[in-house]
């Protein structure tokens, strides 16, 4: 029964990136991109911690963590990039 699950998981979370891919591409403006990015690093997220417990090895876990706080960092990095933007267009 677990492994119906983490293949559904599985598919779920690929075709979750494959939208969110498209919508990085399609996004209407610069700020809709960075969302979608952020949505992508979320699923990858979400997809090493699901082969974390597929395959049953803990480091998966480490490299998560670390992927997560690097697309923190990102997030901010980009939230700021935008915010000097609009207030030198104004």
């Amino acid at each position: 029964m677990l492994a119906h699950v983490i293949t559904f998981s599985y598919i779920s979370l690929a075709l979750a990136l494959l939208l969110a891919f498209y919508r990085m591409i399609r996004g209407p403006s610069f700020p809709d991109r960075v969302v979608a990015l952020e949505l992508i690093a979320s699923i990858v997220i979400g997809l090493f911690g699901l082969n974390a417990i597929d395959a049953g090895v803990g480091a998966y876990l480490d490299i998560a963590i670390v992927l997560a706080l690097t697309a923190f960092l990102v997030a901010i990095g980009f939230a700021r990039y935008i915010q000097v933007r609009q207030a030198c267009d104004n």
